[in-house]
């Protein structure tokens, strides 16, 4: 019982038309579409072609009346079928057609069966043929007509041909009886090539699905930023592209966000590289829950750069202040495994269509903005405005000037002394780059060494500046020193330093007497090469000052990385210092630091004598500043010398 309960489970399945698997069953609906017609077809002409080869012998209601109504049917199914072979229902809609059409199978065939029937008294042999000629070649059309509904072409076959073979073999004629035969052995073959052709189509579409499924899996992965889990560039601009079409098109407003970590690369130079990769995950963890809204679409760049796209901005929409907030969420400490850490984040913001065009337009604009906002005040958002248009158009105009410039006769130096207060005496002097375009006028050192950065020909301007450097300090006394700025472009290379030393070499100045100034951004992107440049010049005798000390992030890994001589106190911390206890404290803990690892610390940008006091009361002794003097041209060094041998000056000045 057990036994024949299982076949009948097995046969209930085989019957069933399967539904565990919507894609597969909407392929199906879509090739069975197709072919009903067809199908169609085949019945109404085979049943007209056995009708008239019985008119003259059948009655008229079975020769004319029982077609006209199949035709009549079958046009309506087939016209039924044609409306739907563009339309694809959901998999509910596919199956309870599909399910119809099973029904209406049994139907169909047991209707043409009998009407064959019908006929057969009526004729000779040579009709009675024809008709077991129709049953054989009507189902066998039908079979492979509605192969992919395959329990549908399986009743149609058991029930047409089941009746023919029972009817015929009754028969007892041995013509009809070896037709019986020989159908029955056809209707397995045939039956058992839609079994193989049902699985294969059944393979074909899974594997298709399969196919999709990995396409769809690499397109997520090619679009996903596999650390943190956010959209990356790839799939950041292609919403940006997206938005902005709609934003142009529903005439809304689109904001673009660039964020950038202030402070990333040292919690990878002292954490190391999980811990970063920890830092970053926790800052697209703290963006994601805390501004996750329809509206913004965020993602990460590539390395400590993120960025964001706000769609439907409102006129008073506070832009600003959502990044502002993004700022101060970041502000917060990150605790990690390793240590606890903090940085900040900058934002630059660009919104269209107040002054963009396209996509990329608005992307280099909020970039733009970044750029700008990281140099004026780090750790905020900075909105991209018409001031930095002009600012753009003038930086343009500015490189292409410079460079066409001819830079020996356009570029000279000017030099601002450093005092050691202690000893009430001029130490050095800095040399300060000056240009005076034929097209622009003078223009100032604070705009085009960053412009000559950013095109990359800093290079150009370095060595006639250290040249003209040189030849001016050759002519100084023996104790005073030369200090001079060199940007990471001329450290990024064995060869650059190289050129640099050539310089320095056959200037005939002695290269003892000489400090090279770098920043932190000397070393940012490579640490290795930045080191080993500033090995190679310490070699030949080249002291090594660290400029800007403490605006940055990474002061305290230059000072254990690189062997430098010098630090410079950056005139921010020194601004009104005797009013700010925090600037105090700074600069009393660095001051203290450069002592302790025997350094010497130059404190820049003093001007005024309360400022003086508190450094002299602090204990730093090498200043620089407009208190001394102002930078001064090289004609006049030699008098601003002679004048310290008045024992009755101070140690400072007005000029």
């Amino acid at each position: 019982m057990s036994s024949l309960n299982v076949q009948l489970k097995h046969l209930i399945e085989f019957i069933r038309i399967p539904v565990h698997n919507p894609d597969l069953l909407k392929a199906k609906y879509r090739a069975f579409c197709r072919q009903m017609p067809v199908m169609y077809f085949i019945l109404i002409s085979s049943t007209w072609a056995l009708a008239s080869t019985h008119m003259s012998v059948a009655p008229a209601w079975l020769t004319v009346t029982v077609p006209s109504v199949f035709s009549v049917i079958s046009v309506i199914r087939v016209i039924f079928w044609w409306k739907l072979r563009n339309h694809l229902p959901s998999a509910e809609e596919t199956f309870r057609a599909l399910k119809r059409t099973q029904r209406l199978a049994v139907v169909i065939s047991i209707a043409f069966t009998l009407w064959s029937f019908l006929l057969y008294p009526y004729g000779d042999a040579y009709q009675q043929s024809h008709i077991a000629f129709y049953m054989a070649i009507t189902v066998i059309s039908c079979i492979f007509c509605m192969m992919h509904v395959r329990s549908a072409a399986f009743i149609v076959a058991v029930i047409v041909n089941g009746a023919f073979i029972v009817f015929f073999m009754s028969t007892g004629h041995a013509t009809f009886v070896a037709i019986a035969v020989n159908i029955l052995l056809v209707s397995f073959g045939m039956l058992a090539v839609l079994m193989v052709n049902y699985g294969n189509f059944e393979r074909m579409i899974v594997a298709q699905q399969q196919t999709e499924a990995l396409s769809n899996e690499n397109l997520r992965l090619a679009n996903i930023d596999s650390l943190t889990g956010l959209p990356n560039r790839r799939a950041f601009f292609n919403h940006l592209t997206e938005a902005f079409d709609t934003a142009n098109h529903e005439q809304t407003r689109l904001a673009v966000g660039v964020i950038d970590l202030d402070g990333f690369k040292p919690v990878n130079d002292l954490y190391g590289h999980s811990s970063g990769d920890r830092l970053l995950m926790e800052v697209s963890n703290r963006l994601t829950h805390s501004f996750a809204s329809e509206d913004l679409f965020l993602a990460r760049l590539g390395g400590d750069e993120f960025a964001f796209i706000i769609s439907n901005v409102a006129i008073d929409r506070d832009v600003v202040g959502e990044a502002n907030r993004m700022c101060e969420h970041m502000h917060s400490p990150f605790t990690l495994p390793d240590a606890t850490i903090m940085i900040s984040g900058s934002i630059g913001i660009a919104v269209y269509p107040d002054l963009a065009s396209s996509p990329e337009e608005l992307f280099d604009r909020a970039d733009y903005a970044l750029y700008h906002g990281k140099r004026q005040k780090r750790g905020n958002s900075t909105l991209f405005t018409a001031r930095h248009v002009a600012e753009i158009h003038r930086d343009a105009r500015i490189e292409q000037t410079l460079k066409q410039a001819d830079l020996v006769a356009e570029l000279s130096v000017v030099f601002q002394p450093i005092v050691d207060i202690s000893l009430n005496k001029t130490t050095g002097f800095e040399a300060l780059a000056r240009w005076d375009s034929p097209a622009l006028g003078r223009v100032s050192p604070a705009q085009f060494i960053p412009i000559a950065e950013r095109a990359g020909i800093i290079g150009s301007l370095t060595r006639p500046l250290l040249k003209k450097a040189l030849e001016a300090a050759r002519k100084w006394p023996d104790d005073i020193r030369l200090s001079f700025n060199l940007s990471a472009q001329d450290l990024n290379s064995s060869e650059a330093v190289m050129v640099i030393i050539a310089i320095i070499e056959t200037s005939g100045f002695d290269a003892s007497r000489l400090d090279m100034e770098i920043t932190e951004t000397a070393f940012i992107h490579d640490t290795r090469q930045a080191r080993h440049s500033v090995e190679m010049l310490r070699n030949i005798g080249c002291g090594i000052s660290l400029d800007d000390f403490g605006t940055g992030y990474s002061s305290l890994t230059c000072l254990h990385s690189l062997p430098l001589t010098k630090i410079k106190i950056d005139h921010s911390f020194v601004h009104e210092i005797q009013d700010n206890p925090a600037s105090e404290k700074i600069v009393r803990s660095v001051l203290t630091l450069s002592r302790e690892m025997g350094l010497d610390a130059i404190v820049e940008g003093v001007e005024t004598a309360e400022e003086i006091a508190v450094i002299s009361h602090l204990g730093g002794t090498l200043v620089q500043g407009y208190l001394f003097s102002r930078p001064m041209a090289e004609n006049a060094i030699l008098d601003f010398l002679a004048s310290e041998t008045d024992a009755q000056r101070p140690y400072y000045r007005t000029a």
